[in-house]
């Protein structure tokens, strides 16, 4: 039956997974002298910024640095996002075929597993990278934002989407041992 629990758990992880294209994943702050701040933001989906050095030139208070003149490439965040959607929003519709729906949750929690890792460890430290190019050797200061997190929550709700599939499927044998 499709209104079992697993089925919010998997719609509830598809759900965050799109919202990652809504939220940003990590703020970054430098300030190269003390009356002036610039700030860059990593999303999935760069948006369009300011021309960062007229703002420099001007002299305002706080400078925003533009994801899409970084050069940075999301596309294997985005790509690695959209499979896991789709393979999530697939296995939702397999409540037939338990062990099916298993494997292709199970899928879904490795791609997902994937896209955490890429977003920690490379692309959060490469665009820290690339931001700070520009400037004196000065790293700038990270704050994460929600679309750092949403992945980790669609994890959670993964795998407590694969537990109950397959607490399903021995109540399913224990009943047929029964008969």
């Amino acid at each position: 039956m499709i209104q079992r629990i697993q089925t919010l758990w998997i719609v509830l992880a598809v759900v965050c997974m799109a919202l990652c294209f809504a939220f940003p994943v990590a703020n970054y702050t430098i300030t190269p002298s003390p009356e002036q701040q610039v700030e860059a933001t990593l999303c999935l989906v760069a948006a369009d910024g300011g021309d960062m050095m007229a703002q420099l030139a001007s002299g305002e208070p706080v400078v925003h640095f533009s994801q899409r003149l970084s050069g940075m490439p999301t596309w294997p965040l985005i790509t690695l996002v959209v499979a896991i959607i789709a393979v999530a929003a697939v296995s939702i519709f397999l409540y037939r075929n338990r062990t099916a729906q298993v494997r292709i949750v199970s899928l879904a929690f490795l791609l997902n597993v994937g896209y955490a890792f890429l977003l920690f460890f490379w692309a959060v430290d490469r665009y820290a990278d690339l931001f700070a190019m520009g400037f004196v050797p000065q790293r700038p200061e990270v704050t994460w934002a929600a679309g750092a997190f949403l992945p980790l929550a669609a994890l959670v709700m993964l795998f407590l989407a694969q537990r109950a599939i397959r607490r399903d499927e021995a109540r399913v044998r224990a009943a047929d041992r029964l008969r």
